[in-house]
């Protein structure tokens, strides 16, 4: 007769689910994964899947009792560092948006806005388009297999113990907020840029020639200049954004290690 004893049950247990709290804060935090749209029976059976392929190589402390307050601290962790990755990622797509958004208000399409399922919100029409794009591109290189690869990764980097992390990790996360956010910035100043003339041009004949209906005139000229600018920055937002999400990736290994390192 096969019996256990309750540290061996215990013990097993913990293996299992320290690991599958990261990966399910991954899974729920991450862009395209935790899209809202997906069924939450996909993602759970998704995070237990990788969590059976992960667990067995990793080197949990056995002393860790999940139902104890050491190991509730242990398991908000797991959960931090699972939201940090995929919060990580998801700064990219925001910054995407965000470019998209100061476009848009900038052309006069900052009425037009649609329901986007992956965030349960409402966005402009141009920042949406900017979203796919970066998703579709996200896709492309592959980033939702190097985001399972850093997952992995950073059980190593940051591995399961009752050691707090570093206060330095979360400087290095906020750094990158703040770089992200100045790079939606210049990925909009083109368009930024020409409306301006636009706008200034506009303006300039409305005083020269003030019966001239300028909301009948402007607004469609204003459209053009903005979805002619937009077509030829086109060509280079994809390699851009490949560059942003590899940076992202960077700042997760290094936000992992430095959350490890005491």
């Amino acid at each position: 007769m096969i019996s256990f004893t309750s540290a061996q049950l215990t013990a097993w247990f913990a293996a299992f689910i320290f690991p599958l709290a990261r990966i399910l804060a991954l899974i729920a935090s991450a862009p395209i994964l935790g899209n809202r749209q997906v069924p939450a029976r996909i993602k759970v059976a998704l995070a237990f899947a990788i969590t059976v392929i992960v667990a067995p190589t990793l080197d949990i402390p056995t002393d860790l009792d999940p139902a104890s307050a050491q190991g509730l601290l242990v398991l908000v962790q797991q959960i931090m560092a699972g939201l940090v990755m995929g919060f990580a990622i998801r700064l990219v797509f925001t910054a995407v948006e965000m470019t998209g958004d100061l476009a848009g208000m900038q052309m006069g399409l900052g009425f037009a806005t649609f329901y986007d399922p992956q965030n349960a919100s409402y966005l402009p029409v141009l920042a949406q388009f900017l979203g796919i794009i970066a998703a579709l591109t996200f896709l492309a290189m592959d980033g939702h297999l190097y985001m399972l690869a850093a997952l992995a990764d950073s059980f190593h980097s940051f591995p399961i113990s009752a050691t707090p992390p570093s206060a330095g990790a979360f400087r290095t996360l906020v750094e990158w907020g703040g770089a992200m956010f100045s790079h939606a910035v210049q990925l909009a100043l083109p368009l930024i840029g020409a409306l301006l003339i636009t706008n200034l041009a506009l303006g300039i004949l409305t005083r020269s020639a003030p019966q001239l209906n300028i909301f009948a005139v402007g607004f469609p000229i204003t459209l053009a200049v903005g979805f002619i600018t937009l077509m030829l920055l086109l060509p280079f937002l994809a390699p851009l954004l490949g560059v942003f999400v590899r940076e992202g990736f960077d700042v997760i290994s290094r936000v992992m290690l430095q959350a490890g390192t005491h």
